[in-house]
């Protein structure tokens, strides 16, 4: 085998070395629906163009997260990806928001750290839509 042939082959076998390694270190996810109430709500900001009322309404968002029924939390504003026909970017923050049933759903509805983001946030939005789905 000529040096150059050896420093490749060596190179290739240490590169799926390290892969096999980083795939090993990657925790295995259990595939059971452990949340499949999802509750996705995008919001238009009054001023879209004012970054402190977003920043203001992604805090009030979070506070969610304290709910005891909210299993998991994510909020996002809009990303810059391709612009295509079917790609909605008109909102300005969105929250994800993941329950083991709609009972915990129920129960977030009326929470009052809910009722109280509602109360302090609800002058930065022009527009909410909610999107809720129950995983097949």
């Amino acid at each position: 085998m000529s040096t150059s042939n050896r420093r490749k082959f060596l190179g290739t076998a240490a590169a799926l070395a390290a892969g096999t390694a980083a795939a090993a270190a990657i925790p295995s996810t259990n595939m059971e629906k452990k949340y499949p109430i999802v509750h996705h709500v995008f919001f238009w900001l009054k001023n879209p163009d004012s970054k402190e009322d977003r920043d203001k309404l992604v805090a009030g968002v979070k506070t969610l997260a304290k709910i005891e029924t909210v299993r998991d939390l994510r909020v996002g504003v809009v990303a810059s990806t391709e612009k295509r026909d079917v790609v909605d970017n008109s909102w300005g923050v969105s929250e994800l928001i993941f329950f083991s049933d709609l009972a915990g759903q129920a129960t977030y509805q009326t929470h009052p750290i809910h009722l109280e983001f509602v109360k302090n946030c609800s002058h930065l939005w022009e527009k909410v839509i909610v999107y809720d789905a129950v995983e097949v």
